[in-house]
This record gives structure tokens, sequence and C-alpha cells, in this order.
């Protein structure tokens, strides 16, 4: 239906043959349609072709409002505001009416009385998909005011009495009629709040200030929990789980690729002027890996999990570090080393909850994480017995200086006193830049140092690599 000729009043809307259909209906169909033609459904969402997103489909389908199960950082609300794209572009709503009432079905007294007074000549409004969509985070000091509505005291002196449906503001819930409504972190709302939201849902009513209201609303709820919360043991009445009809558990990614995918596309681009930033793959892999072995971690407490923000956050950090260090040394590339892996500590320390006995300092957790994510990354790349040259060297009284303030160049010059080392980098794609080769150099020393082939020394931010 073209701008220019959208119908502008119930009585040209009905002329035009506009069939109203529920929210779920209009999600279902458009579902199939999307689905049919192979268009992609849930633009952004990495990891879940196969797990997640099947489930979500069925219960479209299915028509079962859903409550996603998962620990924070695994794309639960992401998942909720893709919904809008299974939405009709615009959908007719009877113009002012502060619930979205259906211009051939209208819920509210106002609107029953405006249509009773102008007839088919009652003006509509089209409303675009994305301001169908209302979300609220719960909280324990939420109201049943902030979900449902409140009566009105300005209203109320303009001579209206307490119990005329007219006095009534209302909150998100209504205001989301013929829309999808999600709350995020469901039990964390009071016992009784969660049985106000459960009559809404159930009973299609809700008691204000003492007076029944009824509310038939049309809404497709999605809520999401933490997976510990969410039992009768935990913080959830039972009845409302019931309500609830697809449960369905979100994860972590579970391989290094999808994990790169999701850190790539949503970390902060950088943009320094005058400055060529440059991520390896071997680079991008230790930062994917870093977090799964925190997910593996035995310091760590898995209940409460590690988000994917802590990827995207050391990913921007690492390269925030390569940056200074190019602005430092007026050098025109800047690319990731080893040694900028210390600056994941600020972004990773208040993302993670230790779970450990004793005092024990974030700074040494994530430094074996570190070590643990080198050490896997490096194994995937070589084999210790590929450097028995390079590690002879070493023997010999070799040393190599490394340093995350150390110039590119210095990593060059290096590079060619060591015999073995130059095949290594290659195999590392480590060329065509001075700073390309001294990120693949730092990996492959502390490789080596971690497979015990190699002595490290510490000093003021600088490390030396010898035998012996």
């Amino acid at each position: 239906m073209s701008t220019t000729n959208k119908p502008a009043t119930i009585g040209q809307l009905r002329e035009s043959g506009y069939r109203t259909r529920t929210i779920k209906e209009e999600m279902r169909q458009n579902l199939i349609r999307k689905m049919r033609a192979g268009e992609e459904i849930f633009p952004g969402i990495v990891g879940y072709d196969e797990t997640v997103l099947p489930l979500v489909e069925n219960a479209i389908l299915s028509g079962q409002d859903i409550v996603l199960l998962g620990e924070r950082g695994q794309a639960k609300t992401r998942i909720a505001r893709s919904l809008v794209n299974l939405l009709d572009e615009e959908t007719p709503v009877i113009a002012g009416c502060e619930i979205n009432d259906d211009p051939f079905t209208p819920l509210c007294k106002a609107c029953h009385l405006r249509i009773a007074e102008e007839g088919d000549e009652t003006p509509i409004h089209w409303i675009p998909r994305d301001q169908r969509y209302g979300e609220k985070l719960a909280t324990p000091d939420i109201t049943i005011a902030d979900l449902v509505g409140e009566v009105d005291p300005i209203k109320v002196a303009e001579g209206r009495y307490l119990s005329d449906e007219l006095t009534i503001h209302y909150g998100i819930i209504p205001r989301t009629n013929r829309g999808i409504f999600c709350i995020n972190e469901l039990p964390d709302l009071a016992e009784r709040i969660q049985v106000g939201l459960l009559n809404i849902m159930e009973e299609r009513d809700v008691q204000i200030r003492g007076y029944k209201v009824r509310l038939p609303l049309d809404v497709f709820v999605v809520a999401s929990a933490n997976p510990e919360d969410y039992t009768n043991r935990g913080r959830i009445i039972t009845p409302l789980k019931d309500r609830l009809g697809s449960e369905i558990r979100t994860h972590y990614p579970r391989t290094i690729e999808h994990e790169i995918a999701i850190m790539e596309a949503e970390s902060t681009p950088f943009a320094a002027e005058g400055i060529e930033t440059s991520y390896p793959q071997f680079m991008r892999e230790i930062i994917a890996e870093i977090t799964h072995q925190a997910r593996r971690s035995s310091d760590i407490s898995q209940k409460s999990g590690v988000s994917v923000r802590v990827s995207i956050t050391n990913y921007e950090n690492v390269m925030s570090n390569a940056v200074r260090r190019a602005i430092r040394l007026k050098e025109r590339q800047a690319v990731p080393r080893i040694s900028d892996l210390d600056a994941i500590v600020a972004s990773t320390a208040g993302k993670i909850e230790l779970d450990t006995v004793g005092e024990v300092r974030e700074e040494k957790i994530v430094e074996k994480l570190i070590q643990r994510a080198v050490m896997k990354v490096f194994r995937d790349y070589f084999e210790v017995a590929e450097f028995e040259q390079l590690v002879a060297g070493f023997e010999k009284g070799l040393t190599v200086q490394v340093s995350d303030n150390l110039p590119a160049m210095e990593y060059v010059n290096q590079l060619a006193r060591v015999g073995g080392l130059r095949v290594a980098v290659s195999k590392l794609n480590g060329h065509g830049s001075p700073a390309t080769i001294a990120s693949a150099v730092e990996f492959i020393l502390e490789g080596l140092h971690l497979n015990k082939r190699l002595n490290k020394d510490e000093v003021a931010g600088q490390a030396r690599y010898r035998r012996g």
C-alpha cells in the first residue's frame, strides 16, 4: 500500500478490504513468507542457526510466548529485538489512542466513545514496526503502575470518578498492545508483580486501585532469565512459568570462529588519522580463546557466565594499545602483539566473578588465561619440533628483546639474526610490514617459552627471551 493512498479513516480502511490479524498471526505469516523467500530472519545473530533459532521459529509458528534462558551476554535481548522484523512495515491504529487500538475492535473506553461520535470518519494513524516494540528491565522496585497503569490524579481532578476507566494512565504493556513486549531478567520482578503480569497474560484483566479493568491485550511476550533464577526454588512463580509457551536455552559461541565473528561485528572500529590498522588472524584467535578458556576455568564462577562482551572489549583494548604505541613511536601501522595482551586485564577483570578460596588477584587469573590461550593457538599453527634450528641459536647465547613500546623495525633487525625464524613468520603471513613481522615474532617466541623451549626474563615492561 503506497504512502499516497493509505486509508485515513476507519471507513476508508474498511473499504480497502483490510483484515485485522492478531500479533501472533501476523508474525507467523511473515515468518512463513520469509522462510519461503529464503530471507534472513534474524540478522546479526551468530552461532545459533542449528540450536536456538529453530526453536524460536517453532514457537512463533505455534503462536507461543517465549522465555529465553541463558547467562549474561548470550544475545537474548538481541533475539527479542530482532523479532520486530516479523511485524508488518506499518499497522493502522485509531489516531491518538494510547494503546494502539485496532480500528475495528477497540479496547479502551475513549476510543469507543470517539467511534460512537464520529463513526466511519474516525481518523486512523499508521505506525511503523519499530514503534510496536516495548522493553523493560525487571527490577525489584517495579510496580503494577509501571507495567499496567495507574489512576491519573489530574484526570480525577477534572471531575471523573476513580472507577472511570478514562482516569487510567496506561503502563508499558498496554502501550505495547498489538506489538512485542520484552521483559529482561524476569525473576527479578517481585512476586506480587509477577502475579499481575500473569493476570494480564492469562485472565486479560487487572485491578487498579481496587477496580477491575478488562484489558484483552494483543501482545507477544518475550522474557529473559538466568537459568539459576528461573526455577520454583528461585525467584519465579510456577503459574507464570506455565503460562510462557516455549522455554529456549541460549548458549555462548561454541566455536572460535563464531566468537571472532561476533567480536569483529560488535567492536568499535578505529579511525586514527594517518595510522593503518591490521589484526593478525592468530591474534584474533588468541583473544577469542582467552574467553573460551575463561568459560572452562575452575577459578571463575560459571553460574554468572563469561559474556561475549569480554571478547569484544578485549579485542578493542588490544588494538587500542597497538594504536597508542604507533602514535607515540610515530609509526604508520598499528598491529597488535603478544605484549599488548596486558591491556585486557582492565577489560576482563570487571566482567568475571572469581570462584576461588582465599585472596587471588584477578590479574593472576587473567595472566593464566592468556598463557593457556597463547599455547593453544601456537599448537594449532606449529609443532615445537619445527624450531630446532631456532632453539639451537639461542643455545649459543642468542637473546631477543621484546616490549609493547619497541619500534617494529627493531624486530625486523632481530629477525635477520635469528636462524629459522623467517620461515615461521612467513607461515603466519608475517610479511609486508615491520609491524606485522613484530607481531609474528612475539607470538613465536612466547609460544616457545610456554612450551618450555625458551626462558623469559621480564623487567620493567620489557621481556628478554633466552636459552639456559
